[in-house]
């Protein structure tokens, strides 16, 4: 298993790397999170049971999209309209084509999806956008990383040191694997990298020693709950993994957990504490 996922990280990140680096002559990243968001909502619709009502899945993966573009557009009021014309189109079709059992149920899922990975993915999105200063002109392609690296820094140390050192359970009823110890290790890994991005370096951020350090802790805190709740649902719908796409990983689904609750919080605490 871990031969698995040190394989699939080692040709997945390079590929990530080129997508959040360059922006011409297209939005790769927004391309990559694009492909990605489709096939992570149609692993949830498959998991919660929606996959099986055609129209509804293609109506979630649509505006699933919708949601992830919806950066592009600098029209104030696309979000209230995304959200209005979601609902209420979602329902009149739900009235059409969906059986009369469970149909609410469906349509819960059906907007859920479309939020989950939809609306916060479309985070990560907007911060590659950012079209940064004259003193910091590529901030919106390292804040991606900072939510991206930092994430993943803090999932490195929860796992190997949880699995050497840890002893009291975090949340054993949603999650037996993860630990204290884990979670605590995934926060000073978290933190450490985020201070990286101090530094004088093409990916240096606009940031204070103690912004890196909140920050890394709160992409850490956020990113491990944004684990749980997924581990969550997977246990409510019975199934040990999203898909298998990726191996050693399991779904894309799986990978996003943690990355689009980090990438909230970079945008926020940018948006409210560093700007």
């Amino acid at each position: 298993m871990l031969r698995k996922r040190v394989v699939t990280a080692l040709c997945g990140i390079p590929l990530l790397i080129v997508a959040i680096w360059f922006d011409e002559p297209w939005p790769w990243f927004t391309i990559l999170a694009a492909i990605w968001g489709l096939l992570a909502v149609l692993e949830f619709y498959r998991m919660v049971g929606v996959a099986k009502f055609i129209p509804l899945t293609c109506f979630g993966m649509v505006w699933t999209l919708l949601f992830i573009l919806h950066p592009h557009c600098s029209y104030n009021l696309v979000i209230p309209i995304l959200l209005t014309s979601g609902i209420a189109l979602s329902l009149i079709l739900l009235v059409f084509t969906s059986p009369r059992e469970g149909a609410f149920t469906r349509w819960a899922w059906l907007m859920v999806g479309i939020l989950y990975v939809g609306w916060l993915l479309s985070y990560l999105v907007a911060l590659r956008l950012d079209p940064g200063t004259v003193d910091f002109p590529q901030v919106g392609r390292n804040l991606v990383f900072i939510a991206l690296f930092a994430t993943f820094g803090s999932d490195t140390a929860a796992y190997f040191l949880g699995k050497a050192f840890g002893k009291h359970k975090l949340a054993p009823r949603i999650s037996p694997g993860k630990t204290w110890e884990g979670a605590i290790a995934g926060l000073f890994g978290a933190v450490v990298i985020s201070l990286l991005f101090t530094l004088p370096t093409p990916l240096q951020l606009p940031l204070s020693y103690g912004h890196a350090i909140l920050l890394g802790v709160l992409i850490s805190v956020f990113g491990q709950i944004g684990d749980l709740a997924e581990s969550l649902l997977k246990r409510n719908t019975g199934v040990k993994e999203s898909g298998n796409l990726m191996p050693g990983h399991g779904g894309l689904l799986d990978r996003m957990d943690s990355v689009v609750f980090a990438g909230v919080v970079v945008y926020l605490y940018y948006i409210f504490a560093v700007v």
